[in-house]
């Protein structure tokens, strides 16, 4: 048997010819040599299939016989840019899965890998979560070369690497990691490499979710119950970009339109695209009202409970915003069912047809803000306050840190409720231990440059800088 029908054979054995009718086999004669070509149905482009094949088909006799390997047979005979070879079978059939196509040419001991893949994709558009009021419109989707077009297209520069891995027993799941040579931590860049190439993952999918979890069992985090994320995420090329031109390492997961970035510390999610659309002044403002509502989200409930309990002196100008009737439930439980009511809107939010989107607004603001308080379940001062709180999240670009915010916020009014003001010293104590023990991906400190302190890192963090 020669190799041609050794690698025929191996190929038939392994896909499932017959039994999922997507997958299939042609048969053909290129210059007088037998042929067999395999393809998805739905990964592939018609029309290149088509010009690939009226090529191939007008190849003559003589043209066949000037190409004694199937290199050879690329480099007079395939005009296509995207083209290679491969002796392993089962490295071709993960590239036919990818929606590339296996050429076998009798006479030749390697099969002939032509791309010709076009993948079902929504368009470029910007992420709804991120949102900016100036600059790109542009949006990362779930196909990993577009992603990686994006960020191609804004760092146009010789040091830019993508690495390739695939992640996953079942799925097979392309992974790249992006990163500026010479600026970005090369120790950093061997970790991850080592990282991703020794995941053994057995999942249907491959979400970013997915690998971080992974590398922290890898990094064997022991804090699970830390809150706060270890790498930001985001949709935004331009995001991206800029986080690498800075000496950041980003990881693109083929399926998900969200691309993570590390290594991120606390301050690193206090930016925002917006910040550097606008004039410096108003860049600045934008972060510095963050800033501040970052601690009003944080501080505003265990403070006003600590006053309605009687821990901390009512301030004279605000005397009447604190009532001094009996509730019918504690300022605590109010507070602790407002916080899960808000969430329990959020998700309703989440799975409200566009449609209905106004009428659950309605609902959630009205019919049950004004029943709670009428009934006696709640006063509106507390509604007021959680209102602010959940408003002021909003302000926050990510979500992550906007829920270990809320975890460390619970913490502090428990220890609020059960001890006064020095349980919320202690909540407080808690929470800040939660983000001195937490470390980044790359092992750093995830409140650098506070620990260790670092002026000049920590005011190009807090402030946006003209330098």
């Amino acid at each position: 048997m020669n190799q041609y029908n050794h690698l025929l054979e191996e190929m038939r054995n392994k896909l499932p010819l017959g039994e999922s009718f997507d997958v299939m086999e042609r048969d053909l004669s290129i210059g007088g040599k037998n042929t067999t070509m395999f393809f998805v149905d739905g990964l592939t482009k018609g029309s290149v299939v088509q010009l690939v094949m009226s090529f191939l088909l007008a190849i003559p006799p003589q043209a066949m016989e000037r190409a004694k390997t199937a290199k050879e047979f690329i480099k007079y005979n395939m005009p296509y840019l995207d083209t290679l070879t491969e002796a392993d079978v089962d490295t071709a059939l993960k590239h036919l899965y990818s929606g590339l196509l296996p050429v076998l040419i009798d006479g030749y001991d390697e099969i002939i890998i032509v791309d010709i893949r076009d993948y079902p994709s929504r368009s470029v558009e910007e992420p709804s979560k991120e949102k900016s009021l100036r600059g790109a419109k542009d949006g990362f989707t779930e196909t990993l070369m577009t992603n990686i077009a994006l960020i191609r297209r804004r760092l146009r520069d010789n040091n830019l690497i993508f690495k390739a891995f695939v992640v996953g027993k079942t799925s097979k799941t392309d992974v790249s990691i992006a990163y500026m040579k010479e600026k970005a931590d090369e120790k950093m860049v061997e970790k991850l490499s080592f990282y991703l190439k020794s995941l053994k993952l057995d999942t249907t999918t491959v979400g970013e979710q997915t690998i971080v979890e992974a590398l922290g069992r890898m990094q064997k985090w022991r804090n699970w119950m830390n809150p706060f994320p270890k790498v930001r995420y985001t949709q935004r090329p331009d995001v991206v970009s800029a986080h690498i031109a800075e000496g950041k390492i980003a990881i693109i997961i083929d399926n998900s339109p969200t691309v993570l970035i590390v290594p991120a510390g606390i301050f690193d999610f206090v930016q925002d695209v917006d910040d550097y659309y606008f004039p410096f002044i108003t860049g600045n403002y934008f972060r510095l009202l963050r800033i501040i509502n970052a601690i009003v989200i944080l501080f505003l409930t265990p403070i006003y409970l600590l006053i309605g309990q009687g821990d901390i002196p009512i301030p004279i100008n605000i005397d009447f915003f604190v009532p001094d009737e009996n509730f019918a439930i504690s300022l605590f439980w109010q507070f602790i069912l407002l916080e899960v009511a808000i969430d329990g809107l959020k998700l309703a939010s989440l799975n409200t047809p566009e449609s209905l989107g106004m009428s659950l607004s309605v609902i959630g603001a009205l019919i049950l803000g004004e029943f709670s308080i009428s009934s006696g379940w709640f006063i509106p001062q507390t509604i007021l306050c959680m209102a602010i709180v959940a408003l002021a999240s909003f302000t926050q670009p990510s979500i992550e840190l906007g829920y270990g915010v809320k975890f460390m916020r619970i913490l502090i009014l428990i220890g609020a409720a059960v001890w006064g003001i020095w349980g919320a010293a202690i909540g407080l104590g808690i929470g800040l231990l939660w983000l001195v023990t937490t470390k980044t991906i790359g092992g750093s400190s995830y409140l650098y440059p506070v620990i260790p302190f670092k002026w000049s890192a920590l005011k190009r963090l807090m402030f946006r800088t003209t330098k």
